[in-house]
This record gives structure tokens, C-alpha cells and sequence, in this order.
């Protein structure tokens, strides 16, 4: 009799492809992952292109910007941790390209999916079985003399503070769609996203806000009037933050990694993006589950 050979599994369809591979710089743990990821890839045939980092870590020649990577790809999968997500969502936002973050370390919030658990979430997101989280951001604009002299946008926050480490205040106007709110004498001031709610927020002294939520948070740094406390916002609003200071050093910062000066009678205005960060949420996972792993919420400390 005949041995008949045990049929393959028919291999699932390719839906979305291609892939961009973004990478944490200089990164020593990226480097098994980012190989297994591209092995499994091509395995698969699965077209992919990397970013610059992406590439200098497997060794391979070319790779590119990945401000330019993003939108010439369907899904971008970032391998290391939340500022390497922070750092392309602005590209991805104008795109609409979702993003899968997998963690090399650290919190991440962002960034939640284990190496571990990566070519499960991908196989389940080439086949376009998942769910996206989309995510407000913010734009900015620095007003001169009615001239816009920087403009940006966040994902987490945008911070007005002093530059040096000189215990010296900053004196800063807030208003919101034009009507006079309150004058801050403080470190600062974030202006965050619910996403940000996690972030320089959260050590500020600010709310845990679900994601999803449309509103914007105003939360003081050290603020000297102890009654100024985080104020919650509908994202509608146009908030316009005034500097009194004359001296140098206030800087604002635009998720923690672009910085710009502030003079005296600058405005700062901040408004909510057209476009909006779009999230693959990971499997069985949801924002609590998240909160309690990373926060470590319930557990009792020990010596």
C-alpha cells in the first residue's frame, strides 16, 4: 500500500506587504530580533524594506531614511522602544501607515509587543487580522510677531521649560481659543495627549487618561500656587501659551526629542493634527492589562 505524504498547511495569504523595518540606534538587542523577523519574512516572501539602523545592524548595505521609509510602506513594524516609535509617528501619522511596536526594554507603552510574541502579532497582521488604536496628536506652531517661526507636531506632549538648571521660573500666559485662562509661574507646563498621559505627565503629578480619549491635558511643572492643578481640555480648543520671561533658556520640546527656543513674547499655539497615529493593537491584550504590567499595579514590594 501506498504511503500517502502528509499535506502542508496552505500557507496564508500575503495581504499587506510591503513591510518597513525601523530600528532602535545602536542597539546590541535589536540585532537577533531584527534576523529572526527578516528571516521569517523571507521565508514568506514578504517584501519588506529597512531604515538606515535597520540595515547598518544586520549588516546589510543601503537601508533609508525612515522619515522617507514610512510612507512608502503598508505597515511599519518598529523594533526598540518608545522613543523609536515616537520618532517616526509624526511620518506615519501624515501616511496613515500603522505601526507595530515590538519592546526591546524599558516600559513600553508604546511599544507592547515582546519579541517573544512578534511573529505571532505579525502573522496575524499580514493576513490583516487586527485592530488599530488611532491616537491623537498634537501640532504646534511658534508664533513671532505673527510670523511662524517653528512648527511640529507630537504624539505624547509638547513641554515649554527652562533650559538651564538654575532655580529660576518661567512666567508663561495661557489662554484658550483666545480667552484668558491663567498665568502660570512653574518649571513649565506640558501641553499632553492621552497618550502622553503616561509620560512627563504622569511624573508631573497628572492624570492616567484612556487613549482613546479626545481631550488634551495642561499640567504645570512645580507650579508655585499650589492650587494649579491639571486641567482636562476637549481636544477642539486652540490653546496659546505667552512668554514673560526676558532671560534666555526656556526651550519647548516636541515629544522629548526636538527642542526649539522661546523668546520673550513668543506664542507658542498648540492645536490638534488632522491625522492621527494609527496603533495594531496586540492580541488578547487591553489598556488595563497594560497599565498593570507596566505600572506594576497590585503587586506588594519586597526587600
Amino acid at each position: 500500500m501506498a504511503v500517502r505524504k502528509a499535506r502542508r498547511a496552505p500557507r496564508a495569504r500575503v495581504l499587506l506587504q510591503p513591510l518597513g523595518i525601523v530600528a532602535k540606534p545602536e542597539a546590541r538587542a535589536a540585532r537577533p530580533v531584527l534576523a529572526r523577523l527578516t528571516t521569517w519574512l523571507d521565508a514568506r516572501g514578504v517584501r519588506y524594506m529597512l531604515d538606515r539602523e535597520a540595515a547598518r545592524t544586520l549588516r546589510r548595505r543601503g537601508g533609508m531614511e525612515s522619515s522617507r521609509l514610512v510612507p512608502k510602506c503598508a505597515l511599519v513594524v518598529v523594533v526598540g522602544g518608545d522613543g523609536t516609535l515616537l520618532s517616526i509617528a509624526r511620518a506615519a501619522a501624515r501616511s496613515g501607515t500603522p505601526i507595530l511596536g515590538v519592546n526591546l526594554g524599558g516600559l513600553g507603552f508604546l511599544t507592547e509587543v515582546t519579541p517573544q510574541r512578534m511573529l505571532t502579532e505579525l502573522e496575524r497582521v499580514i493576513t490583516r487580522r487586527f485592530a488599530v488604536d488611532e491616537r491623537l496628536m498634537l501640532d504646534l506652531r511658534i508664533l513671532r510677531g505673527g510670523r511662524v517661526m517653528r512648527q511640529g507636531s507630537a504624539l505624547n506632549d509638547i513641554v515649554v521649560s527652562k533650559k538651564s538648571t538654575i532655580a529660576r521660573a518661567v512666567d508663561l500666559v495661557v489662554e484658550v481659543d483666545g480667552r484668558y485662562v491663567t498665568s502660570y509661574k512653574a518649571d513649565g507646563l506640558i501641553v499632553s495627549t492621552p497618550t502622553g498621559s503616561t509620560a512627563y505627565s504622569l511624573s508631573a503629578g497628572g492624570p492616567i487618561l484612556d487613549p482613546k480619549l479626545d481631550v488634551l491635558i495642561l499640567n504645570p511643572i512645580c507650579p508655585h500656587t499650589l492650587t494649579h492643578r491639571p486641567l482636562v481640555l476637549r481636544d477642539t480648543v486652540v490653546v496659546d501659551v505667552s512668554l514673560r520671561n526676558t532671560d534666555e533658556g526656556v526651550f519647548l520640546t516636541l515629544d522629548g526629542q526636538t527642542g526649539h527656543p522661546v523668546r520673550a513674547g513668543d506664542k507658542v499655539r498648540i492645536s490638534r493634527s488632522e491625522g492621527r497615529v494609527r496603533l495594531v493593537q496586540a492580541a488578547e491584550r487591553d489598556y488595563f492589562h497594560l497599565l498593570r504590567s507596566k505600572l506594576k499595579w497590585g503587586e506588594r514590594l519586597t526587600r
